[in-house]
């Protein structure tokens, strides 16, 4: 079984910190970019960041020099660390990586379910 499974998220004041994880597993490999966006409401998703496979990362303009991402293409595992939060990174993050399935040579796109995080003022 192929899955992307996030884990991190939390309720925090204004001015906190979290670190948000998502970890691959059962694919042959994850060498593509991984990204992270933000669902609040449902239907309305705004990317937050990326990183391709040699570490070279995008980051929205909301969080431009309060997060940071990361990734361990040996763990297929992605990492946002997330501070100085605001009351506007409120929502479900999810995160989305290019991976290859077992007996597959195509490398394609998956979604984790998400993980929810809520900072209150």
């Amino acid at each position: 079984q192929v899955e992307l499974v996030e884990s991190g998220g939390g309720s925090v004041q204004t001015g906190g910190s979290l670190r948000l994880s998502c970890v691959a597993s059962g694919f042959s490999s994850c060498n593509g970019d991984m990204s992270w966006y933000r669902q609040d409401p449902p239907n309305l998703r705004a990317f937050v960041a990326r990183i391709d496979r040699d570490g070279v990362t995008t980051y929205g303009d909301s969080v431009k020099g309060r997060f940071t991402i990361s990734r361990d293409n040996a763990e297929n595992m992605m990492s946002l660390q997330m501070n100085s939060l605001r009351p506007e990174d409120s929502g479900t993050y999810r995160c989305k990586a290019f991976c290859v399935r077992p007996y597959s040579d195509f490398l394609t796109d998956y979604w984790g379910h998400g993980t929810h995080v809520t900072v209150s003022s």
